[in-house]
Protein backbone atom coordinates (compact mmCIF):
# COMPACT_ATOMS: atom_id res chain seq x y z
CA UNK A 1 0.00 0.00 0.00
CA UNK A 2 1.62 3.24 -1.18
CA UNK A 3 0.61 5.89 1.35
CA UNK A 4 2.13 9.38 1.19
CA UNK A 5 3.56 10.57 4.49
CA UNK A 6 3.41 14.20 5.65
CA UNK A 7 6.87 15.75 5.60
CA UNK A 8 8.89 15.62 8.78
CA UNK A 9 7.23 12.63 10.47
CA UNK A 10 9.01 9.36 11.35
CA UNK A 11 7.54 6.03 12.48
CA UNK A 12 8.63 3.02 14.51
CA UNK A 13 6.86 -0.18 15.58
CA UNK A 14 8.18 -3.18 17.50
CA UNK A 15 7.12 -6.38 19.25
CA UNK A 16 7.27 -5.73 23.00
CA UNK A 17 5.18 -8.72 24.11
CA UNK A 18 2.74 -6.56 26.06
CA UNK A 19 -0.08 -9.12 25.81
CA UNK A 20 0.91 -11.52 23.04
CA UNK A 21 4.23 -12.75 21.71
CA UNK A 22 5.30 -12.17 18.11
CA UNK A 23 2.92 -9.27 17.55
CA UNK A 24 3.61 -5.58 16.91
CA UNK A 25 2.21 -3.78 19.95
CA UNK A 26 4.38 -0.74 20.67
CA UNK A 27 4.71 2.16 18.22
CA UNK A 28 6.16 5.64 18.00
CA UNK A 29 5.25 8.62 15.85
CA UNK A 30 7.79 11.44 15.91
CA UNK A 31 7.91 14.85 14.28
CA UNK A 32 11.38 16.17 13.51
CA UNK A 33 10.20 19.58 14.66
CA UNK A 34 7.72 20.63 17.30
CA UNK A 35 4.16 20.46 16.00
CA UNK A 36 0.94 22.26 16.78
CA UNK A 37 -1.39 19.83 18.55
CA UNK A 38 -5.13 19.32 19.07
CA UNK A 39 -7.11 16.55 20.69
CA UNK A 40 -10.60 15.22 21.32
CA UNK A 41 -11.23 12.71 24.11
CA UNK A 42 -13.75 10.33 25.60
CA UNK A 43 -16.66 11.85 27.53
CA UNK A 44 -16.68 8.84 29.85
CA UNK A 45 -16.19 10.04 33.44
CA UNK A 46 -13.77 7.15 33.93
CA UNK A 47 -10.68 8.10 31.97
CA UNK A 48 -7.48 6.09 31.52
CA UNK A 49 -4.15 7.50 32.68
CA UNK A 50 -2.91 8.29 29.14
CA UNK A 51 -6.11 10.23 28.41
CA UNK A 52 -5.63 12.38 31.50
CA UNK A 53 -2.01 13.07 30.56
CA UNK A 54 -2.85 13.96 26.95
CA UNK A 55 -5.72 16.24 27.98
CA UNK A 56 -3.35 18.20 30.20
CA UNK A 57 -0.38 18.32 27.85
CA UNK A 58 -2.17 19.47 24.68
CA UNK A 59 -3.19 22.65 26.51
CA UNK A 60 0.35 23.85 25.84
CA UNK A 61 -0.38 23.76 22.11
CA UNK A 62 2.77 21.85 21.16
CA UNK A 63 3.78 18.19 20.87
CA UNK A 64 6.46 16.21 19.08
CA UNK A 65 6.02 12.49 19.76
CA UNK A 66 3.21 10.01 20.33
CA UNK A 67 3.87 6.61 21.89
CA UNK A 68 1.14 4.03 21.37
CA UNK A 69 0.58 0.55 22.77
CA UNK A 70 -2.04 -2.14 22.34
CA UNK A 71 -2.84 -5.03 24.67
CA UNK A 72 -3.26 -2.89 27.79
CA UNK A 73 -5.48 0.18 28.31
CA UNK A 74 -3.75 1.39 31.50
CA UNK A 75 -7.24 2.32 32.74
CA UNK A 76 -8.50 2.00 36.32
CA UNK A 77 -4.91 1.42 37.46
CA UNK A 78 -4.86 4.23 40.02
CA UNK A 79 -1.75 6.14 41.04
CA UNK A 80 0.50 3.46 39.63
CA UNK A 81 -1.07 3.82 36.19
CA UNK A 82 -0.35 7.54 36.12
CA UNK A 83 3.20 7.06 37.38
CA UNK A 84 3.89 4.35 34.81
CA UNK A 85 2.61 6.42 31.88
CA UNK A 86 4.58 9.47 33.04
CA UNK A 87 7.75 7.42 33.46
CA UNK A 88 7.45 6.07 29.93
CA UNK A 89 7.04 9.54 28.44
CA UNK A 90 9.89 10.95 30.54
CA UNK A 91 12.36 8.23 29.56
CA UNK A 92 11.31 8.35 25.93
CA UNK A 93 11.71 12.15 25.88
CA UNK A 94 15.24 11.81 27.24
CA UNK A 95 16.16 9.34 24.49
CA UNK A 96 14.65 11.61 21.82
CA UNK A 97 16.18 14.72 23.44
CA UNK A 98 12.86 16.56 23.56
CA UNK A 99 10.67 17.93 26.36
CA UNK A 100 8.70 15.29 28.24
CA UNK A 101 5.61 17.51 28.01
CA UNK A 102 5.79 17.07 24.24
CA UNK A 103 5.38 13.28 24.44
CA UNK A 104 1.78 12.02 24.33
CA UNK A 105 0.89 8.45 25.42
CA UNK A 106 -1.95 6.44 23.88
CA UNK A 107 -3.02 3.01 25.14
CA UNK A 108 -5.68 0.49 24.14
CA UNK A 109 -6.54 -2.97 25.39
CA UNK A 110 -7.75 -4.61 28.57
CA UNK A 111 -8.97 -2.38 31.43
CA UNK A 112 -7.72 -2.79 35.01
CA UNK A 113 -4.29 -4.30 34.48
CA UNK A 114 -1.01 -2.46 35.19
CA UNK A 115 1.28 -1.86 32.25
CA UNK A 116 4.05 -4.49 32.02
CA UNK A 117 6.80 -1.96 32.63
CA UNK A 118 9.41 -4.73 32.70
CA UNK A 119 8.65 -5.20 28.98
CA UNK A 120 7.97 -1.64 27.87
CA UNK A 121 10.90 0.24 29.42
CA UNK A 122 13.62 -2.03 27.98
CA UNK A 123 11.88 -1.81 24.58
CA UNK A 124 12.21 1.97 24.37
CA UNK A 125 15.81 1.85 23.11
CA UNK A 126 14.83 -0.39 20.23
CA UNK A 127 11.73 1.71 19.53
CA UNK A 128 13.88 4.82 19.15
CA UNK A 129 16.59 2.99 17.18
CA UNK A 130 13.98 1.81 14.69
CA UNK A 131 12.59 5.31 14.17
CA UNK A 132 12.28 5.98 10.44
CA UNK A 133 12.54 2.29 9.54
CA UNK A 134 8.80 1.59 9.78
CA UNK A 135 5.90 3.08 7.87
CA UNK A 136 2.54 4.37 9.03
CA UNK A 137 0.81 1.13 8.04
CA UNK A 138 2.92 -0.81 10.55
CA UNK A 139 1.92 1.67 13.27
CA UNK A 140 -1.73 1.08 12.34
CA UNK A 141 -1.17 -2.66 12.73
CA UNK A 142 0.56 -2.22 16.09
CA UNK A 143 -2.50 -0.61 17.71
CA UNK A 144 -5.01 -3.24 16.58
CA UNK A 145 -6.89 -5.22 19.25
CA UNK A 146 -10.00 -7.01 17.96
CA UNK A 147 -9.65 -5.15 14.65
CA UNK A 148 -9.49 -7.41 11.62
CA UNK A 149 -7.63 -4.92 9.41
CA UNK A 150 -5.46 -1.81 9.90
CA UNK A 151 -7.24 1.50 9.34
CA UNK A 152 -5.28 4.15 7.51
CA UNK A 153 -5.93 6.73 4.80
CA UNK A 154 -4.69 10.07 3.49
CA UNK A 155 -5.64 13.22 1.61
CA UNK A 156 -3.47 15.66 -0.32
CA UNK A 157 -4.08 19.30 -1.23
CA UNK A 158 -2.17 21.02 -4.03
CA UNK A 159 -1.95 24.73 -3.31
CA UNK A 160 0.19 27.32 -5.09
CA UNK A 161 2.78 24.77 -6.14
CA UNK A 162 2.98 23.09 -2.73
CA UNK A 163 1.45 19.83 -1.55
CA UNK A 164 -0.14 19.53 1.88
CA UNK A 165 -0.61 15.96 3.11
CA UNK A 166 -2.99 14.67 5.77
CA UNK A 167 -2.51 11.14 7.07
CA UNK A 168 -4.97 9.39 9.37
CA UNK A 169 -4.50 6.23 11.45
CA UNK A 170 -7.10 4.75 13.78
CA UNK A 171 -8.17 1.55 15.50
CA UNK A 172 -11.52 0.35 16.74
CA UNK A 173 -14.03 -2.44 16.24
CA UNK A 174 -16.01 -2.87 19.47
CA UNK A 175 -17.08 -0.76 22.46
CA UNK A 176 -17.96 1.85 19.87
CA UNK A 177 -20.45 4.61 20.69
CA UNK A 178 -20.99 8.26 19.78
CA UNK A 179 -18.87 10.64 21.89
CA UNK A 180 -15.87 8.51 21.01
CA UNK A 181 -15.36 4.83 21.44
CA UNK A 182 -12.74 2.18 22.18
CA UNK A 183 -10.72 3.79 19.50
CA UNK A 184 -7.50 5.62 19.03
CA UNK A 185 -6.96 8.02 16.19
CA UNK A 186 -3.95 10.03 15.06
CA UNK A 187 -4.04 12.55 12.24
CA UNK A 188 -0.77 14.00 10.98
CA UNK A 189 -0.28 16.88 8.59
CA UNK A 190 2.59 19.00 7.34
CA UNK A 191 0.27 22.01 7.04
CA UNK A 192 1.17 25.28 8.74
CA UNK A 193 -1.65 26.17 11.15
CA UNK A 194 -2.00 27.32 14.76
CA UNK A 195 -3.21 24.98 17.52
CA UNK A 196 -6.39 26.99 18.19
CA UNK A 197 -7.58 26.64 14.60
CA UNK A 198 -6.47 23.03 14.56
CA UNK A 199 -8.55 22.26 17.66
CA UNK A 200 -11.61 23.90 16.14
CA UNK A 201 -11.25 21.98 12.89
CA UNK A 202 -10.62 18.66 14.63
CA UNK A 203 -13.60 19.04 16.96
CA UNK A 204 -15.86 19.75 13.98
CA UNK A 205 -14.50 16.81 11.98
CA UNK A 206 -14.87 14.38 14.90
CA UNK A 207 -18.45 15.50 15.53
CA UNK A 208 -19.52 14.35 12.07
CA UNK A 209 -17.39 11.20 11.94
CA UNK A 210 -16.06 9.42 15.03
CA UNK A 211 -18.89 10.83 17.14
CA UNK A 212 -21.48 9.69 14.61
CA UNK A 213 -20.78 5.96 14.71
CA UNK A 214 -21.90 3.19 17.05
CA UNK A 215 -21.37 -0.55 17.10
CA UNK A 216 -22.70 -1.55 20.51
CA UNK A 217 -23.49 1.63 22.43
CA UNK A 218 -20.66 1.13 24.94
CA UNK A 219 -18.24 3.98 25.57
CA UNK A 220 -14.60 3.32 26.39
CA UNK A 221 -12.24 4.88 28.92
CA UNK A 222 -9.43 5.49 26.42
CA UNK A 223 -10.94 7.17 23.37
CA UNK A 224 -8.58 9.73 21.90
CA UNK A 225 -8.06 11.48 18.59
CA UNK A 226 -4.89 13.54 18.35
CA UNK A 227 -3.83 15.78 15.50
CA UNK A 228 -0.32 17.12 14.89
CA UNK A 229 0.60 19.80 12.34
CA UNK A 230 4.33 20.48 11.93
CA UNK A 231 4.26 23.03 9.09
CA UNK A 232 6.92 21.19 7.05
CA UNK A 233 5.04 21.40 3.73
CA UNK A 234 6.34 24.98 3.36
CA UNK A 235 2.87 25.97 2.16
CA UNK A 236 1.31 29.25 3.29
CA UNK A 237 -0.13 29.41 6.77
CA UNK A 238 -3.76 28.34 6.88
CA UNK A 239 -5.85 31.34 7.84
CA UNK A 240 -9.52 31.02 8.76
CA UNK A 241 -10.54 33.57 6.12
CA UNK A 242 -8.64 31.92 3.27
CA UNK A 243 -9.86 29.51 0.61
CA UNK A 244 -7.13 27.12 1.74
CA UNK A 245 -8.85 26.89 5.15
CA UNK A 246 -12.05 25.69 3.48
CA UNK A 247 -10.11 23.19 1.38
CA UNK A 248 -8.22 21.88 4.40
CA UNK A 249 -11.42 21.61 6.45
CA UNK A 250 -13.17 19.64 3.71
CA UNK A 251 -10.20 17.26 3.36
CA UNK A 252 -9.99 16.71 7.13
CA UNK A 253 -13.73 16.06 7.41
CA UNK A 254 -13.61 13.63 4.51
CA UNK A 255 -10.60 11.79 5.94
CA UNK A 256 -12.17 11.41 9.39
CA UNK A 257 -15.45 10.16 7.95
CA UNK A 258 -13.65 7.55 5.86
CA UNK A 259 -11.74 6.29 8.91
CA UNK A 260 -14.93 6.26 11.01
CA UNK A 261 -16.72 4.17 8.40
CA UNK A 262 -13.79 1.73 8.43
CA UNK A 263 -14.43 1.21 12.14
CA UNK A 264 -18.11 0.51 11.50
CA UNK A 265 -17.30 -1.94 8.70
CA UNK A 266 -14.96 -3.72 11.09
CA UNK A 267 -17.51 -3.81 13.93
CA UNK A 268 -17.11 -6.94 16.03
CA UNK A 269 -19.18 -9.68 14.44
CA UNK A 270 -20.82 -7.23 12.03
CA UNK A 271 -22.15 -8.39 8.66
CA UNK A 272 -23.80 -5.12 7.57
CA UNK A 273 -23.21 -1.38 7.73
CA UNK A 274 -26.39 0.54 8.52
CA UNK A 275 -26.87 4.27 7.98
CA UNK A 276 -29.57 5.90 10.10
CA UNK A 277 -30.79 9.16 8.53
CA UNK A 278 -33.16 11.31 10.58
CA UNK A 279 -34.62 14.42 8.94
CA UNK A 280 -37.43 16.83 9.64
CA UNK A 281 -36.56 17.32 13.32
CA UNK A 282 -37.10 20.54 15.26
CA UNK A 283 -33.45 20.63 16.36
CA UNK A 284 -30.21 18.88 15.43
CA UNK A 285 -30.07 17.54 18.99
CA UNK A 286 -33.51 15.94 18.60
CA UNK A 287 -32.47 14.36 15.31
CA UNK A 288 -29.27 12.91 16.73
CA UNK A 289 -31.04 11.60 19.84
CA UNK A 290 -33.52 9.67 17.73
CA UNK A 291 -30.81 8.41 15.36
CA UNK A 292 -28.81 7.14 18.35
CA UNK A 293 -31.86 5.39 19.84
CA UNK A 294 -32.48 3.50 16.61
CA UNK A 295 -28.78 2.76 16.04
CA UNK A 296 -28.31 1.44 19.59
CA UNK A 297 -31.40 -0.77 19.66
CA UNK A 298 -30.42 -4.47 19.93
CA UNK A 299 -33.80 -5.37 18.45
CA UNK A 300 -33.25 -3.17 15.39
CA UNK A 301 -29.71 -4.47 14.94
CA UNK A 302 -30.64 -8.15 15.27
CA UNK A 303 -33.55 -7.67 12.85
CA UNK A 304 -31.13 -6.43 10.20
CA UNK A 305 -28.77 -9.32 10.92
CA UNK A 306 -31.68 -11.69 10.33
CA UNK A 307 -32.69 -9.70 7.21
CA UNK A 308 -36.12 -9.14 8.75
CA UNK A 309 -37.93 -5.95 7.53
CA UNK A 310 -39.25 -5.27 11.03
CA UNK A 311 -39.96 -1.54 10.86
CA UNK A 312 -41.93 -1.84 14.11
CA UNK A 313 -38.67 -2.00 16.06
CA UNK A 314 -37.56 1.24 14.41
CA UNK A 315 -40.75 3.16 15.21
CA UNK A 316 -40.58 1.88 18.79
CA UNK A 317 -37.04 3.26 19.18
CA UNK A 318 -38.16 6.59 17.73
CA UNK A 319 -40.91 6.69 20.33
CA UNK A 320 -38.72 6.03 23.38
CA UNK A 321 -35.91 8.40 22.37
CA UNK A 322 -37.37 11.11 24.61
CA UNK A 323 -38.06 13.58 21.79
CA UNK A 324 -41.55 15.10 21.22
CA UNK A 325 -42.95 13.61 17.99
CA UNK A 326 -46.24 13.17 16.15
CA UNK A 327 -46.87 9.58 15.13
CA UNK A 328 -49.10 10.58 12.22
CA UNK A 329 -46.27 12.70 10.72
CA UNK A 330 -43.56 10.05 10.68
CA UNK A 331 -42.30 8.30 7.56
CA UNK A 332 -39.93 5.34 7.66
CA UNK A 333 -38.08 4.03 4.61
CA UNK A 334 -35.57 1.19 4.38
CA UNK A 335 -33.44 1.10 1.24
CA UNK A 336 -35.81 3.58 -0.37
CA UNK A 337 -38.99 1.58 0.25
CA UNK A 338 -41.61 3.32 2.41
CA UNK A 339 -42.87 1.04 5.18
CA UNK A 340 -44.69 3.49 7.44
CA UNK A 341 -46.40 6.82 6.76
CA UNK A 342 -49.26 8.90 8.17
CA UNK A 343 -49.43 6.68 11.23
CA UNK A 344 -50.01 3.46 9.29
CA UNK A 345 -47.96 0.63 7.71
CA UNK A 346 -47.77 0.50 3.92
CA UNK A 347 -47.61 -3.32 3.80
CA UNK A 348 -44.58 -3.32 1.46
CA UNK A 349 -42.25 -5.52 3.53
CA UNK A 350 -42.05 -8.20 0.81
CA UNK A 351 -40.40 -5.69 -1.54
CA UNK A 352 -37.45 -5.43 0.86
CA UNK A 353 -36.38 -9.05 1.07
CA UNK A 354 -33.75 -9.00 -1.65
CA UNK A 355 -32.22 -5.63 -0.70
CA UNK A 356 -31.81 -6.66 2.95
CA UNK A 357 -29.19 -9.18 1.82
CA UNK A 358 -26.95 -6.27 0.84
CA UNK A 359 -23.94 -5.36 3.00
CA UNK A 360 -25.09 -1.74 3.28
CA UNK A 361 -28.55 -0.74 4.53
CA UNK A 362 -30.06 2.75 4.71
CA UNK A 363 -32.82 3.71 7.13
CA UNK A 364 -34.58 7.01 6.44
CA UNK A 365 -36.80 8.55 9.13
CA UNK A 366 -38.68 11.78 8.42
CA UNK A 367 -40.31 13.36 11.48
CA UNK A 368 -41.89 16.16 9.41
CA UNK A 369 -41.56 18.63 12.29
CA UNK A 370 -38.73 20.93 11.19
CA UNK A 371 -35.59 21.30 9.10
CA UNK A 372 -32.90 19.71 11.28
CA UNK A 373 -31.24 16.37 10.56
CA UNK A 374 -28.62 13.88 11.78
CA UNK A 375 -26.84 10.81 10.52
CA UNK A 376 -25.44 7.88 12.50
CA UNK A 377 -23.52 4.89 11.13
CA UNK A 378 -23.96 1.55 12.88
CA UNK A 379 -23.87 -2.23 12.36
CA UNK A 380 -26.07 -5.25 12.80
CA UNK A 381 -25.62 -7.53 15.82
CA UNK A 382 -24.65 -11.17 15.40
CA UNK A 383 -23.74 -14.21 17.48
CA UNK A 384 -20.09 -13.52 16.61
CA UNK A 385 -20.17 -10.28 18.63
CA UNK A 386 -21.07 -12.30 21.73
CA UNK A 387 -18.32 -14.84 21.07
CA UNK A 388 -15.66 -12.15 20.65
CA UNK A 389 -16.59 -10.20 23.76
CA UNK A 390 -17.34 -13.12 26.04
CA UNK A 391 -13.79 -14.41 25.58
CA UNK A 392 -11.92 -11.07 25.28
CA UNK A 393 -9.82 -11.56 28.43
CA UNK A 394 -9.65 -15.36 28.44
Amino acid sequence: MDIPTPKGFLFSAIEAGIKYANRYDLALIHSKKQAQVAGVFTTNQIKAAPVKICMKRIKGGLAQSIILNSGNANACTGKRGMEDALEITEKLAAKLEIKKEHVLPLSTGVIGMPLPMEKILPALDKLVAQLGKADALLVAKAIMTTDTFPKISYRQIEWNGRVITLLGICKGAGMISPNMATMLGVILTDAKIDSFSLQELLRNAVSNSFNSITVDGDMSTNDTVLMLANGQSESEKIDKKSLLYKEFKASLNDLCLELAKMIVRDGEGATKVITINVVGAKTAGDAKRIAKAVAHSPLVKTAFYGEDPNWGRIIAAVGYAGVPIKEENIEILINGICLFEKGLPTMREDELKDSLRQKEIEVFINLNLGKSKAKIYTTDLSEEYIRINSAYRT
